[in-house]
């Protein structure tokens, strides 16, 4: 489709960007130019984007030249199925897959394979659907129970705008564990965008890490978009380290009885950075549970933002939802928006929200001090002991690990 470039700052970014050459359904791919031809992009006025201001990402420029080498000798679980990308294309891969389990290029799939993914018409997965390069296509077949952890690390180096739609599929009573883990080799102003669409089929158990350390000159929005068939248990943990820019949203449809989901989250900032985490949790039929924790710890100038939706439709009675944000701010400069939010349509549900936000704890670390402790070392551990609430949530001990060793590397923290 021929493009229609306008003045806007949207159009500018789009100037020099690729359109995709995946097989999306024609008229999605129409669709999302003909809305992307008359936008912009969101400010603060718009709702969803309240506390987040898009200019950084606004004025990035790209020059798609990037050649640089990797290591990919980097393996977090040590009997994973590994997948390589750099800069979006797919380097490495296993030479063989367990029975049950078909993993492929998003480019090798075919119009009818992606006919149901996501096409939510806002300016980044919009764009995600209009310039989208590659990306994993994931199939568990039923009855499958995955024993090793697909472990998939994206690269990204330059200056480089990537764009990446995986579909994530699992069938009756599987279960498979999946971690996203994003990283970079040099400081740049790339941008990472990525869509993945799940479908959590009935009976079906399955966790999905998101590991954010790219370089703090980096900029990264995701989006998760998940399905969930009666009886099935979707735990999503997402774990932000670094990063100039990141937005992480998560659109999580109940449509079965019996379902339980997880959404675990934790962010640890400094110098500039700017977070913003957006969930929603759409309860839509009856006798479901829903866990939501994020947590933060926000230092220097950098910024946390965390919007969470928990809707209970009229017909979801007999809901168990939960829904809580905590942040500690280490320096008077650091700032945290936090908006949680319930809206309850049924009235014989039992859900809660809440969200605090507060200084260190310093009768702690004048108790550790009291023990011989450092100043530096008592305050570490008492931060490190608020996080880990929400990062022991991670119950594979080697991502675990994987996880405390990064806290360790850039904040010195131990656990």
């Amino acid at each position: 489709m021929q493009e229609v470039i306008s003045t806007n700052k949207l159009a500018a970014f789009r100037a020099n960007l690729a359109s995709t050459t995946l097989a999306f359904p024609d008229d999605k791919v129409n669709a999302a130019f003909d809305f992307l031809n008359t936008s912009d992009f969101p400010t603060t006025k718009h709702e969803n984007w309240k506390y987040t201001r898009l200019a950084r990402i606004a004025n990035l420029r790209f020059d798609q030249t990037d050649v640089a080498k990797i290591d990919s000798s980097l393996r977090i679980c040590a009997e994973s199925l590994q997948f390589i990308f750099h800069n979006g294309n797919l380097i490495q891969q296993p030479e063989n897959l367990p029975s049950g389990l078909m993993v492929k290029s998003i480019q090798d799939c075919s119009a009818e394979e992606l006919s149901n993914v996501s096409t939510e018409l806002n300016t980044f997965e919009t764009m995600n659907l209009a310039y989208a390069s590659n990306g994993l296509f994931i199939h568990v077949a039923a009855k499958t129970n995955l024993e090793q952890v697909i472990e998939i690390i994206h690269y990204t180096t330059g200056n480089e705008f990537v764009a990446l739609r995986n579909v994530i599929k699992t069938n009756a009573l599987s279960k498979a564990e999946i971690v996203m883990n994003y990283l970079s080799l040099n400081e740049s102003n790339s941008l990472l965008n990525v869509v993945t669409d799940v479908e959590v089929g009935e009976g079906t158990y399955l966790i999905l890490h998101k590991i954010q350390a790219e370089e703090g000159t980096n900029f990264h929005v995701s989006k998760v978009n998940s399905k969930q068939d009666k009886d099935s248990n979707f735990t999503l943990h997402t774990t932000t380290l670094n990063g100039n820019f990141v937005r992480n949203e998560v659109n999580v449809a109940v449509n079965g009885q019996n379902c339980e989901t997880n959404l675990y989250g934790t962010y640890i900032l400094n110098g500039t950075q700017h977070v913003d985490n957006y969930t929603i949790i759409d309860h839509k039929v009856a006798h479901c549970l829903s866990n939501e924790l994020y947590k933060g710890v926000i230092d220097d100038k950098a910024t946390a933002v965390f919007n969470g939706k928990v809707f209970v439709r009229k017909d979801a009675q007999k809901i168990n939802a939960f829904q809580s944000n905590a942040n500690v701010l280490m320096s008077d400069d650091a700032t945290v928006n936090s908006k949680p939010e319930l809206e309850i349509y049924a009235d014989d549900v039992k859900c809660s929200h809440g969200s605090t936000t507060g200084q260190l704890d310093e009768e702690a670390v004048f108790y550790l001090r009291a023990r011989g402790i450092s100043e530096k070392s008592a305050r570490n551990l008492v931060v490190s002991a608020f996080v880990n609430d929400a990062l022991e949530k991670t119950e594979n001990e080697e991502i675990l690990a994987y996880i405390y060793s990064l806290v360790k590397e850039r904040f010195g923290w131990e656990f």
